[in-house]
């Protein structure tokens, strides 16, 4: 990331703002077709429809990663895209209105609920707003009060897609917890993402982090979950939210799950975003002790891979002293990941880094009946939870 990279997206920015859109994404596609001042990192995208500023998540096909795409027909009237008008000029329109572009999800049915579980529809509310949810609770359940994970989906999804995607519930019956799932309603991001680069959604008892941990505390209080053993974790713009909670409330939540997000502070307004899931950025440093799992993909268009590393890195920043260990493997659906653990001399894990060999912007392991998942693994909502189960509240 170069200064010069800063002052032209907030060029753009201004251009945008300004509606002179076809200036705008003239500058921008020149941009990402600049060749990277590290070679050690990817190019740049050369498809500017995947060069936005929220998870512009895409369904993973049999097709390569890079494969090119057959142009549209044109059809007289009308048809899937105009041909007048180039999608990132799409997406400088949204980012106009104050949204996000949006692509169609492939949006998953919600899975049966197995007889005694309970999937409820429940709304939180308060001075900073409102948001609703579903939860989870599991029919196999015990007296003893259940470790409870706040799951914080991608752009574009819903709790219900979100929760046949990462195939959470049937975790939940396997291990006995309580599963939330806040809905950010597109009154709030016009794609449904959280807004993660915005000051006032980065802090402590503000915008978003408020309503969050609010809802957060609803459900300790008026169900049977267990205060020492509540985590969260979040893909993409939720991851990004995710690591933004964990800092902020660490008296609440005892461990972060991060797929495909980004570090605390990496960005405050739309150009910094932009400039960070491009081309990374370290966030700004924070002692917080936060017991912290990533993943990301090697093959991520959308959110740089730097990013998770950077996630790592500031998670690191409260631990120092500790053990580390790398193993290589291969999923069973095929992908080749990395996964480094760093961990105390008893053996307990309190950072882990998964890297996936090819693998783009999509949740590992995920089921495909839900949106932006990677069925080839892998699986990351099963290490998640052996992850959080570690770390508990004293």
């Amino acid at each position: 990331m170069t200064l010069s990279f800063m002052q032209a997206m907030t060029k753009a920015a201004e251009l945008t703002r300004s509606g002179k859109l076809q200036e705008a994404t003239v500058l921008i596609q020149s941009l990402l077709h600049r060749p990277s001042l590290d070679t050690s990192l990817p190019a740049a995208n050369p498809n500017p429809v995947d060069a936005v500023i929220e998870g512009d998540f895409t369904r993973l096909d049999p097709a390569p990663p890079h494969a090119k795409a057959a142009p549209p027909k044109a059809k007289p009237g009308g048809g899937k895209r105009r041909a007048a008008t180039s999608p990132l000029a799409e997406t400088l329109r949204k980012i106009t209105a104050g949204g996000m572009p949006i692509r169609r999800p492939v949006s998953g049915q919600s899975d049966p609920v197995p007889k005694g579980a309970q999937y409820l529809s429940l709304t939180y509310r308060s001075a900073q707003g409102s948001r609703g949810y579903r939860l989870y609770i599991p029919a196999k359940r015990s007296a003893a009060p259940m470790p409870l994970i706040i799951m914080l989906h991608g752009c574009t999804q819903t709790p219900e897609d979100f929760a046949v995607g990462t195939g959470m519930n049937a975790l939940a019956e396997e291990f006995g917890c309580l599963i939330a799932y806040p809905a950010q309603p597109s009154g709030a991001n016009a794609q449904k993402c959280w807004n993660w680069y915005r000051p006032e959604d980065q802090m402590r008892d503000r915008g978003e982090p408020a309503l969050i941990a609010g809802l957060t505390r609803t459900i300790l209080s008026d169900h049977n979950a267990d205060p020492a053993r509540t985590y969260i974790a979040g893909l993409s713009a939720g991851g990004a939210a995710a690591v933004v909670m964990a800092i902020a409330y660490p008296d609440i939540f005892s461990a972060v799950g991060v797929h495909s997000g980004l570090p605390a502070g990496s960005a405050r307004d739309i150009p910094s975003a932009f400039s960070a899931m491009h081309s990374g950025s370290k966030g700004k440093p924070h002692k917080t002790f936060v017991p912290t799992i990533v993943f990301h993909g090697l093959a991520d268009s959308t959110v740089h891979p730097d990013n998770g590393t950077a996630v790592m890195s500031q998670a690191l920043n409260a631990m120092p002293g500790l053990h580390v260990m790398t193993r290589q493997g291969v999923a069973e659906g095929g992908h080749r990941y990395r996964a480094t653990a760093h961990h105390t001399a008893d053996g307990r894990s309190l950072a882990e880094h998964w890297q996936i060999e090819g693998a783009g912007h999509a949740w590992a392991g995920g089921d495909p009946a839900g949106s932006y998942t990677d069925p080839k693994g892998p699986d990351a909502s099963r290490q998640m939870i052996r992850f959080f189960l570690q770390h508990r509240h004293t």
